[in-house]
Parts: structure tokens; C-alpha cells; sequence
């Protein structure tokens, strides 16, 4: 088994890379689907949604435009309870198809602060797409509507994830050693 150390902690593999890459394959292809002319707008959230958001979009073939926000709510391993918002966001979105494109939605906390913002800019349609659910942690109720993967209550980082900024350039996705 291959473990790897970021700062304190361990971490052994979770999801290969090639299993992540299929996945977020399938998803640009439902995405084509759903939004074959239409030109929707994706909202990537950073820091983690990069590598998840950069792939997604190299496989759509629909006409589409991204643009970024930081938002932010956890610190080690742990969700503060506090949403941050870093850096804006800059597109207009009224009268848009807009999707939202999120690394992993735990406690839903950051969702439920973030999308009546959006909602209040009145979108055509608002959607979220994430890789990564934790249905188990979950304390705000938030809908998504295209998921990659559902996975326990577990801390992971990898394909973007990270733990105190470091780890999000592994390729897979790990999990914490002593939850595995």
C-alpha cells in the first residue's frame, strides 16, 4: 500500500486516477446532454475545484464559459463553520444557465451560503455539479444534481483536495490513514 505524508498525518490511497478521470468523463458527456445549445456558465469554486473543473471542461464539447470564486470554510481538517469569500465573482449571470462546480460538499455549509446569493441574481437555471459527497457529514440540506462520487464521512485530499494547502497536486485521491 502505497502511504504518503502530508505535514502530521497519513494517507493511503482511496480513488485511482484513472477511476476519477472516468467518472468526470461520464459527467462531461450528461453535461452535453443537458446543455446542448444553451452555452451555460460554469462557477468553479477554488481552491479545490481546479483540477476537477479544468478536466471537466477539456471533455465538454458544448459551447461554455468558466469563470472562478474562492470560497472557503475549513482549516486543517476540520470545516470552521465560516464562509469566506475570497475573490468574487466577476460574470454577469442573469438570464444564465449556471453551474456551480465544487470539489467535495461535506457539511453543505459553504452551498448554503454561496447559491441564495446566486439564486438572487436570477439565473435561468442553477445547477451543482461535485466530485466528491459526503451524504454522513451532511448539516445543511443541499440539493446536487450531478455527483461523481459518494463516499463515507472520511477525511481525503489529492486531485486538488488538500490538508493545510498542501496535497492538492496528487493525481488520486487519498484518505486519512487512521480513518481507512
Amino acid at each position: 500500500m502505497n502511504v504518503i505524508k502530508v505535514h502530521d498525518k497519513e494517507f493511503v490511497p482511496y480513488l485511482p486516477e484513472d477511476l476519477i478521470r472516468e467518472k468526470v468523463k461520464e459527467l462531461a458527456q450528461q453535461l452535453d446532454k443537458d446543455y446542448a445549445g444553451k452555452k451555460p456558465l460554469f462557477i468553479a469554486i477554488l481552491n479545490g475545484s481546479f483540477m476537477f473543473a479544468a478536466d471537466l471542461f477539456k471533455e465538454l464539447s458544448i459551447e461554455a464559459e468558466i469563470c472562478f470564486i474562492k470560497l472557503a470554510s475549513y482549516k486543517g481538517t476540520k470545516s470552521t463553520g465560516q464562509v469566506i469569500t475570497a475573490i468574487g465573482l466577476d460574470m454577469e449571470i442573469n438570464n444564465r444557465h449556471v453551474i456551480i462546480l465544487e470539489d467535495i460538499i461535506d457539511t453543505g455549509k459553504t452551498m448554503s451560503e454561496f447559491l441564495p446569493q446566486l439564486i438572487n441574481q436570477q439565473p435561468l437555471s442553477l445547477k451543482v455539479a461535485v466530485l466528491l459527497h459526503k451524504p454522513d457529514a451532511m448539516k445543511y440540506p443541499i440539493q446536487m444534481d450531478y455527483c461523481c462520487f459518494t463516499i463515507p464521512n472520511r477525511f481525503v485530499l489529492g486531485y486538488g483536495l488538500d490538508y493545510d494547502g498542501f496535497g492538492r497536486n496528487i493525481k488520486e485521491i487519498y484518505q486519512l490513514k487512521t480513518e481507512a
